[in-house]
Parts: structure tokens; C-alpha cells; sequence
């Protein structure tokens, strides 16, 4: 029986991809092998010596401490693509809004509704010049971050007759096959700032990314740029956007993510972290989510880590050997060697590593003994080790 703690509510079809008669869902579960989350912050929380994966119904993962994990050997999920369709639709709705002031526009109409004797109809012919904005239809789209969810952005930007232009240095060879070939490609990003009309930003917060909107890179847009942000919103630097817009630089910023500082600025428009908030959305990550954390927990394998590689394996022998370890000499070879000295064979073996870390399975024909396992958890460099 596996353990799985759910740390907020997540959609009951994924949580029903976790068989009952073999898994304890829920939040009261104490003692888990693994945790469900969307938005609680885990970084405080203390891990149970038994767990071993976390897996978020969504993209973001700054809520887990993936590093604290990664030297635990626990392994992070997200769920990458699952509620880009979501994100994609806002973009089209944000980028309207920061075109043509709509929020503003209502809400003076409701204004003059609320006026002693006030004709709305006669008052709106009159007033609605003031929130007159721009049509999207030739204007150019600066798509920052072409993964799933930016490939979809720039592929829509096609269909609404905007010239686009994508910028990402670690894009993908999946990636690249998503986007439309008029899209163009650019190695530098300066470039994509230089000839957009709209810039809308799709990367994961870390420091790299951290202000990657700043006052040097607002200086190097169009004038009037408008700036979309449904990513993170430490990606935009609060301060120099509140400046962009005072000084016309920026005519409009719309953010997914408000904060005291930006919320009530001149030019912003803040909208409540809604990118993946549609049923949609939810299921979709839910099930990504409960299908990634069973795989784990079954079969070893690991698809969509953010701190361990991607390794796949077909099952074979009598028993799977999950070995966490440093990505270091020698380790695979201790381990088959421990092996070989128990009379085991090996039936099948795939090693993959991501930065520092590495992850190694094995398939043994034959049960191993617990003097080998033993030798192989104190193989220098492994942090962690399973038997299935």
C-alpha cells in the first residue's frame, strides 16, 4: 500500500488514476511515499524518511525545495504542457486587454449607470474615445520562452495575423517542431525586443530569469511596448515596469501575478492568478500529476522531473533496482559488480544524469540478496536506493 498526502484539493479524476485497493489518498495521510501539491509551499516542511517523490499538478515549482529534494533523494514532477491550452487563451485575452482598455471602459460605464440622470447610451457615444486602443491584426509578437505553452503563443499570434518572433536559447527539438516555420527564431533576444509591439513571457522564475524585464531591457523595446507577464512574477522588475509606464516607454503591462506594489499603478492591469484556472487545466494536471507518481512508485520510472532525468524501462527480471546517485565515476560499475559477486545477472540496465545528479535501474533476473544491497547503498556517490 502506498501512502499519497494530498496538500491542497486536487480533481478527483486524477485522483482516481490511484487504484484504492493500493493507494491511501488523502490530506489527513501521515507517513507518505509521495505528495500531491499544487500551490502550498513545502519549503518549511519537514519530510517523512519514506517519501520519495512530489509531484506538482502544474509547471511552477517554487513552492518545493528542489534542491533540499534533489539531496534526498526525492524526486520532483511537474506537469509541463497540461494546462498550456489555459495559458494560451488568457494570453489572447491579456493581450487584448492591454490594447484596448476594456476594464477601464466598463467600468466607467458603470459609472454613468450609477449617476443621477445620466443617459448611458447618450454618454457612451460621447466617452468612448478615451479607451480607444490598437488591433493586434499586423502589429508584431515577441514570444519569450517557446515551450509548450510560448509555441502554442506564437502559433496563435500566426492566426491572428501578428508578424512573431521567438526567442529561447534552450529550446527544444520538440519544441521547434511545434512552431509554425513563418515563426522566426532568434538567437538573440535583443533582437525580439527591437521589433515587437507586444512582448508576452513564457520561463520558469529562477535566477537567471529573475528581472529579466529590467530598466536595460525596456530601454532596448519599441516605445509603447505592451508587456504581457501569465509566467512568474519575479520575472518583471516592479519598480522599473512603474517607471516604464510613467515615462510612455510601456503603455501597458498586464500581470498574472499582483502584488501591493504593482496592482494600483498607473498602465497595469492585474488579473488573479487565473492562467491555469479552468476545469480543464485542473483535470488535465491532476492526472498528469497521479499518472507520474504512480509510474514512479511501480514501475521506477521517471518522466517530467525537474531535478532527476527522464528514464524510461521496460519491465523485466524478478526485481528493479532504483539507484539515486551522484552523477560520478565508477558507481555503475560498483553496483553490477556487487551484483555479479551475488550471482545475480543482469537483465536489462539504463543509466541516464541531469547536471549532478544521476538515476541507474536495474532489471536483475534473480532476487538479490540484502548483503549485496546493503554493499550497494554504501557505494560512494549513492544517495538512495529501491527495490521493486
Amino acid at each position: 500500500m502506498f501512502n499519497i498526502k494530498t496538500m491542497n484539493k486536487i480533481a478527483a479524476v486524477g485522483l482516481d488514476r490511484l487504484p484504492a485497493d493500493s493507494y491511501a489518498v488523502g490530506d489527513g495521510v501521515e507517513n507518505e511515499d509521495g505528495i500531491l501539491v499544487r500551490s502550498a509551499k513545502l519549503h518549511d516542511y519537514d519530510f517523512p524518511e519514506n517519501l520519495w517523490a512530489i509531484a506538482r499538478a502544474g509547471a511552477g515549482v517554487n513552492n518545493i525545495p528542489v534542491e533540499r529534494c534533489s539531496e534526498a533523494g526525492i524526486v520532483v514532477f511537474n506537469t509541463p504542457g497540461a494546462n498550456a491550452n489555459a495559458v494560451k487563451e488568457l494570453v489572447i485575452c491579456a493581450m487584448l486587454l492591454a490594447s484596448r482598455d476594456v476594464i477601464g471602459g466598463a467600468k466607467w460605464v458603470q459609472e454613468q449607470a450609477q449617476a443621477e440622470g445620466v443617459d448611458v447610451a447618450a454618454a457612451v457615444e460621447k466617452g468612448k474615445s478615451a479607451f480607444v486602443g490598437p488591433e493586434l491584426y499586423r502589429k508584431t509578437l515577441g514570444v519569450v520562452g517557446l515551450g509548450a505553452i510560448g509555441a502554442l503563443v506564437a502559433n496563435i499570434g500566426l492566426s491572428l495575423g501578428m508578424d512573431v518572433y521567438g526567442y529561447d536559447p534552450y529550446l527544444s527539438v520538440d519544441s521547434a517542431l511545434r512552431l509554425d516555420r513563418h515563426i522566426k527564431v532568434v538567437k538573440e533576444i535583443d533582437a525580439l525586443y527591437a521589433n515587437s509591439d507586444y512582448i508576452t513571457l513564457h520561463l520558469p522564475y529562477m535566477e537567471a530569469t529573475k528581472d529579466i524585464v529590467n530598466a536595460a531591457s525596456l530601454a532596448k523595446m519599441k516605445d509603447g511596448v505592451r508587456i504581457v507577464n501569465l509566467a512568474r512574477g519575479g520575472l518583471v522588475n516592479n519598480g522599473d515596469m512603474i517607471a516604464a509606464l510613467k515615462s510612455g516607454k510601456a503603455a501597458r503591462y498586464v500581470t498574472d501575478f499582483p502584488d501591493n506594489e504593482i496592482t494600483l499603478a498607473d498602465g497595469v492591469v492585474a488579473i488573479p492568478h487565473l492562467g491555469a484556472s479552468t476545469p480543464e487545466s485542473e483535470d488535465n494536471c491532476a492526472v498528469m500529476a497521479a499518472d507520474e507518481l504512480r509510474d514512479f512508485l511501480e514501475n521506477g520510472n521517471i518522466k517530467n522531473s525537474v531535478n532527476f532525468p527522464n528514464v524510461i524501462m521496460e519491465r523485466s527480471g524478478a526485481q528493479r533496482l532504483c539507484v539515486i546517485h551522484r552523477n560520478v565515476p565508477a558507481v555503475i560499475a560498483q553496483i553490477t559488480t556487487q551484483l555479479g559477486a551475488d550471482g545475480v545477472n543482469v537483465e536489462n540496465m539504463t543509466n541516464k544524469s541531469k547536471g549532478e545528479y544521476a538515476y541507474t535501474m536495474v532489471d536483475a533476473g534473480s532476487a538479490v540478496g540484502e548483503k549485496a544491497l546493503e554493499h550497494i547503498r554504501k557505494v560512494p556517490g549513492v544517495i538512495r536506493m529501491r527495490v521493486i
